[in-house]
């Protein structure tokens, strides 16, 4: 079903409440529900609710090699992950754990893991799966020629790595049921280059940069279904060009060929409109309700993932998203969250918040949980996704 971008706007028609002696209020929004394909897929989506991401934390690296591998947990967030994080999450409502991993740090030469970074990113997993709720697993910051780069000439090598480390941690979590999801990779792109963040289909470097990344996102569905177990049809995420919607909704991408029946998820990061939710320089702090621009770049690529995917029964989820606090825009951080999520539940879209502990300095500033005492500064954000994203 095709809703042009106008109709779109008119359809999730907001009633912006403003900020009044320093009160944050969830604005009303009656987003227009799209008609969902019945199957498992989309039911799937629908239990997976609202996400958030473990950021800054298991995926932080460390260049220069030396130190306490175990430490470059809080290299980044400054605190060590606990259980009562994690109970913090699943009380706030919640229900999927998004869980980047850096593993290069971790790793001999033959990329074998080493046993103690396994068992501690196995033992947070279990932390959230204890609570019912669904966790993202992945391989995030390894882009290297070294470990993973989407180029032919380090196409060889990358396939290499994705083999070795879905293949431990295939054999690692093969007996864990559907809710423990593999995500093949993070935002796969050709790092220091002037198309790193955008894809241009007639540059033949990004043209082979997607070949590799289709190659690459093949031969993890490969590893993972032939370790047996529950990893046969276990859901599995895969990302397009540095996993923007552009690069999923190119025809340079393609699905894996899977021996299960559609259980691919397209993988996608979107902090859009990127002016508001991203920018710093030259960015704006302002989100507004209003029928225009912002709203419409929101729902200008749910609607294309809509159309190509979800409305064809193919399974979505937004791994990333996120705005980060300008200045104390705390009004605008909840009217964009409430308008993102709705437009994303209408469409059976999970989104699942980036969240990297920081709330203050310069930086990207997209923490929502306080970890330090487990408290959550910006209540009003957390209630818009809730509200509107399950």
């Amino acid at each position: 079903m095709r809703i042009p971008v106008w109709i779109l706007a008119l359809l999730l028609l907001a009633t912006a409440c403003a900020e009044q002696g320093g009160e944050i209020t969830v604005p009303e929004i009656a987003p227009y529900v799209c008609e969902i394909p019945d199957n498992e897929a989309m039911a799937f989506l629908r239990r997976m609710g609202v996400g958030w991401n473990l950021g800054n934390t298991f995926d932080a690296v460390r260049d220069g090699g030396g130190g306490d591998e175990m430490a470059i947990e809080g290299y980044w967030c400054g605190v060590k992950t606990t259980e009562a994080m994690i109970e913090a999450v699943h009380a706030a409502g919640f229900s999927t754990l998004r869980l980047p991993v850096s593993w290069h740090n971790h790793v001999d030469a033959d990329f074998t893991i080493s046993a103690p970074w396994l068992d501690r990113v196995q033992q947070v997993a279990d932390w959230a799966l204890s609570r019912d709720m669904t966790v993202i697993l992945n391989i995030h910051h390894d882009e290297s020629p070294d470990f993973f780069y989407p180029s032919e000439a380090c196409c060889e090598t990358s396939e290499r790595y994705i083999r070795r480390i879905w293949t431990q941690l295939a054999e690692r979590f093969r007996d864990y049921g559907e809710k423990l999801i593999f995500e093949s990779m993070n935002e796969p792109r050709q790092k220091g280059t002037d198309w790193e963040w955008w894809l241009d289909e007639n540059n033949p470097d990004c043209r082979e940069a997607a070949e590799c990344i289709n190659r690459l996102n093949q031969a993890f569905v490969d590893t993972v279904r032939a370790s047996g177990g529950n990893n046969a049809d276990r859901y599995l995420m895969v990302p397009g060009y540095d996993a923007a919607p552009k690069g999923a909704l190119s025809d340079l991408f393609r699905l894996p060929q899977d021996s299960a029946d559609n259980r691919i998820i397209v993988s996608v990061h979107a902090y859009t409109p990127y002016s508001f939710a991203l920018q710093d320089e030259g960015g704006t702090d302002a989100f507004s309700l209003t029928p225009g621009v912002q709203t419409s770049e929101i729902g200008t690529f749910m609607n294309d993932l809509y159309r190509k995917y979800i409305s064809n029964g193919v399974p979505v989820v937004i791994g990333e998203f996120g705005a980060r606090d300008k200045n104390g825009n705390t009004q605008a951080r909840v009217d964009f969250a409430a308008w993102y999520a709705a437009a994303a539940h209408s469409r059976n879209i999970p989104c699942c918040w980036w969240d990297n502990n920081a709330f203050t300095g310069n930086g990207e500033r997209f923490g929502l949980l306080h970890r330090a005492d487990c408290t959550w500064p910006y209540p009003g954000i957390v209630e818009a996704l809730m509200r509107y994203g399950k």
